[in-house]
């Protein structure tokens, strides 16, 4: 059987798209990267050609929406793009393939929006409207990791939407570097919003569970957030453990910070931050300072969304690979099997806990 499957990888992701043709030759024993050009007028207007035969074929979009490294020139300055502007280049690629390809996947580990996913009061529900958007261009599926609320796929009920985690190896990650350190594990959650996150870390390794209730003052409003005045903590005593904090993205990571500063009060023995995307956008100070004086002890995050070169060589952060699980997500997409299997991983996770490895 003749195999159709292309992997359209935009420069926003080229590192990491590599990998995942790297996992995927061992199975079709040729390149599945097909060549793109971008190019763009002096304004900054762009325009996307996809360099090769796409007729009939199988085709995966892959994008790093949070991508803040990527730049052009506009009006002689250097311009750095936004994740707007990388949307915008997703749809470029979908209508240049419309009409030809035989399916469309887009695949974008970082979800556009996905934080401005419902609205209050009146303001703008950008994550449901790009996801309208792209079933109206003719998208066929939507592949995302750790979506902030899965929920937001309603916007879009017959369109074929998932979202993954990389629970698996971001935890075979952690277990292996921390093999000799961990001895009672807890999870926590840094908010009620998490702790459906939370809970399912908490059931892979089977253990107990925690929560930070995050008190607001609702008068202020700074940098989009009300401002927290307060973490209270909600749980067992995590007094001696190993605490996992677990979320999904981590901002500026102010608040990650102050959670591993409570727990440390509260007699944690190890504290490790986790989360899948590492945005950090008011730099890496906080957490050196952080790191020097002892509030944590390693942040495990991925590579499914750009994160410096410079954070990934400090000695508290620690890189998940995660371009094999996308190979195998890709492939299974591909070949329509069943998707059950990249979706049960607990087995494999308890293997490797404590009580797997005596």
């Amino acid at each position: 059987m003749k195999n159709n499957l292309k992997l359209v990888v935009m420069e926003n992701c080229l590192e990491f798209g590599k990998k995942v043709d790297f996992h995927l030759q061992k199975k079709y024993q040729k390149s599945m990267i097909l060549p793109i050009s971008n190019s763009r007028f002096s304004n900054g207007e762009g325009k996307i050609t996809i360099d090769g035969s796409i007729r009939d074929q199988d085709l995966y979009i892959l994008s790093d929406v949070g991508n803040y490294d990527i730049s052009y020139s506009m009006q002689g300055r250097e311009h750095f793009m936004s994740p707007d502007e990388h949307f915008q280049d997703i749809k470029r690629v979908i209508s240049a393939a419309s009409g030809y390809a035989s399916k469309i996947t887009v695949v974008m580990p970082l979800l556009y929006q996905s934080r401005q996913h419902k609205r209050k009061g009146r303001e703008s529900l950008d994550c449901a409207i790009a996801l309208q958007e792209l079933e109206r261009l003719g998208v066929d599926h939507i592949v995302t990791f750790d979506c902030h609320d899965p929920n937001v796929s309603n916007a879009v009920p017959l369109l074929p939407f998932e979202s993954f985690y990389p629970t698996n190896a971001i935890l075979s990650t952690l277990l292996e570097k921390e093999n000799e350190n961990l001895e009672n594990l807890f999870v926590v959650s840094p908010d009620f919003g998490a702790m459906e996150r939370a809970k399912y870390y908490a059931e892979m390794l089977g253990c107990n569970v925690g929560a930070f209730y995050k008190r607001r003052d609702l008068t202020k409003v700074v940098n989009g957030k009300n401002p927290i005045l307060e973490h209270t903590y909600l749980g067992d005593s995590v007094e001696g453990k190993d605490v996992l904090v677990v979320d999904d993205m981590i901002a500026s990571g102010s608040s990650m910070i102050e959670v591993g500063e409570e727990l440390k009060k509260r007699g944690a023995r190890n504290v490790y931050l986790v989360a899948s995307f590492a945005l950090l956008t008011d730099g890496i100070e906080p957490f050196v300072e952080a790191y020097q004086r002892g509030v944590f002890d390693k942040l495990y995050s991925t590579n499914l969304s750009y994160v410096p070169e410079t954070i990934k060589k400090e000695d508290w952060y620690e890189d998940v690979d995660c371009s094999k699980q996308l190979s195998e997500i890709i492939e299974t997409l591909h070949e329509k099997r069943p998707m059950t299997p990249l979706f049960d991983v607990q087995e494999e996770i308890l293997k490797k806990t404590l009580g797997g490895r005596k």
